[in-house]
């Protein structure tokens, strides 16, 4: 995941010159274009996978270290791109070439292209960002394995995007492939056309960014694979992000904040056309659940509640950090999505993680190819359904002012939307649930007093004898007769 340790045992090889400014070098370039990259990445995944150990030097230069080491902005290349010295935490040099007019030219380093402080010497390029035009702020970053991230619609980086996701949740398994060189051309002011080979034990790919800074971050992406062993999980287009404690759990806070994270829920819209919300958690073990569906619209880590009186943080802002919201391109075919969690104790892990695996699991020879739109932005993808969960709480089961229900949890979902405006207690609304490894012992919807449009639906849940650590898994919405007025929620109750 985002654990900076796991990232810096990563390998990837790029040989970088020694060279005095200017920054591009001087030569016409060679031809370049995205069948050729194509063409490269199934060269590299025909012969056996070669990393090229990180810098050894790099571990010397810790956080404190790399804080004093900055591009210089009269350097920047193809109209507004910095570049990232190597650190402790990016310890990997990557090859960054610029591309105008269909030809390549590499970036030859050299360490006058930072300026430094304290005596630190820059070693190499571990990545880029890309420079809000007109002020002295990045929109876009790639920095690291195959990460990537955009500061969305309210300038505010969070979550991490990735390549590609190899057997993530099984132990002991899982593979970081990396990005080793990158092609720049700049589009625009705010766009880019970024091409990137990526690397790995178990696959060599090709991917195209077609980025732009559109109020919040539109990426196109287009990836192929091709693949050197087979591969258990294979994750697409995978959403990685934190999420410590919310308003629905939160016995691990030791933090004075009511709510940190990322992002609070996994959304899909399934190729049937119906919505999802799966609030996330700071779960008691690593899990992982699948989402079965074909040909799906989208799927996302999503903020949904940006309200800063609920976080209290001026710092860090979780309130503004941006939803990343992955749209199919063609067909993906039979597969799931796929939800990843493990616990964490605070805020500087990414514990979650979200993908599409495809109902066909790659082997060795296997080509396989993705397109996929990315939106980074504030607007919640659900923001058109009926109705969606606003909130999602859990606590002691039983009646307020009441003796608990002894081996039960309450679970309470609140709604707002249009299709719940005007509706009242005699409008025969009701809530559809079911439970797997539990039991509903109590169950109600109503509106909320003095609240418009807001429903709430709450249920008492049993879990099964005899299951173990296994949670019980709760499916709801709100229906009226044969009509569903809400997105349907997927809760698990541990």
């Amino acid at each position: 995941m985002a654990e900076l340790d796991r990232r810096s045992a990563l390998a990837a090889a790029a040989a970088l010159a020694i060279a005095p400014r200017p920054a591009v070098a001087a030569a016409a370039g060679t031809p370049f274009s995205w069948a050729s990259l194509q063409a490269m990445a199934a060269r590299r995944a025909a012969s056996a996978y070669r990393a090229v150990p990180p810098a050894p030097a790099a571990a010397r230069i810790d956080y404190d270290a790399a804080g004093k080491i900055r591009y210089r902005a009269d350097a920047a290349i193809a109209g507004g791109i910095r570049l990232f010295p190597l650190t402790a935490m990016a310890p990997t040099p990557v090859a960054i070439n610029v591309v105008e007019n269909g030809r390549a030219r590499p970036v030859a380093f050299s360490p006058d292209l930072f300026e430094t402080q304290g005596g630190v010497t820059p070693l190499g390029f571990a990545g880029f960002r890309a420079m809000t035009p007109g002020r002295d702020s990045d929109w876009m970053a790639f920095l690291g394995a195959s990460y990537f991230r955009t500061s969305g619609a309210e300038d505010q980086y969070g979550l991490s995007a990735r390549a590609i996701a190899i057997d993530t949740g099984i132990a002991g398994a899982e593979e970081f492939p990396v990005f080793t060189d990158f092609w720049i051309e700049q589009r625009g002011p705010a766009a880019y056309l970024i091409h990137a080979l990526l690397d790995g034990p178990s696959v060599s790919g090709a991917f195209r960014f077609d980025c732009r800074l559109e109020g919040g971050v539109v990426q196109d992406v287009s990836s192929v694979l091709f693949f050197r062993k087979s591969v258990a999980r294979l994750g697409i287009a995978p959403a990685t992000s934190m999420f410590w404690y919310g308003e629905m759990r939160h016995p691990f806070a030791t933090d004075w904040r009511p709510e940190i994270h990322d992002s609070d829920g996994l959304a899909i819209a399934t190729g049937s056309g119906e919505r999802i919300w799966r609030p996330l958690i700071n779960p008691p073990r690593e899990s992982i659940d699948s989402f079965s569906d074909r040909a799906p619209r989208g799927f996302g880590l999503i903020q949904r509640d940006r309200d800063f009186a609920h976080y209290q943080d001026d710092g860090a802002f979780y309130d503004r950090r941006a939803n990343l919201w992955i749209a199919p391109k063609g067909d993906w075919g039979a597969g799931a999505v796929s939800l990843f969690a493990f616990p964490t104790r605070g805020e500087t892990d990414d514990n979650v993680v979200a993908f599409w695996t495809p109902a066909a699991k790659p082997r060795r020879g296997t080509r396989m190819a993705f397109d996929y739109r990315l939106t980074w932005d504030s607007r919640d993808p659900a923001a058109d359904a009926p109705s969606r969960a606003v909130a999602v709480r859990t606590g002691t089961a039983g009646r307020p002012g009441h003796a608990p229900v002894a081996g039960a949890t309450k679970l309470v979902v609140d709604f707002q939307g249009s299709a719940l405006e005007g509706l009242g207690r005699e409008s025969g609304v009701t809530l559809a649930a079911s439970v797997m490894r539990g039991q509903v012992t109590a169950s109600a919807a109503y509106p909320v007093v003095g609240q418009r449009g807001t429903w709430r639906a709450t249920l008492d849940v049993a879990r099964d004898a005899g299951v173990g650590a296994d949670p019980a898994d709760v499916r709801l919405y709100l229906k009226q007769g044969d009509r569903a007025l809400s997105e349907t929620i997927l809760v698990p109750l541990f």
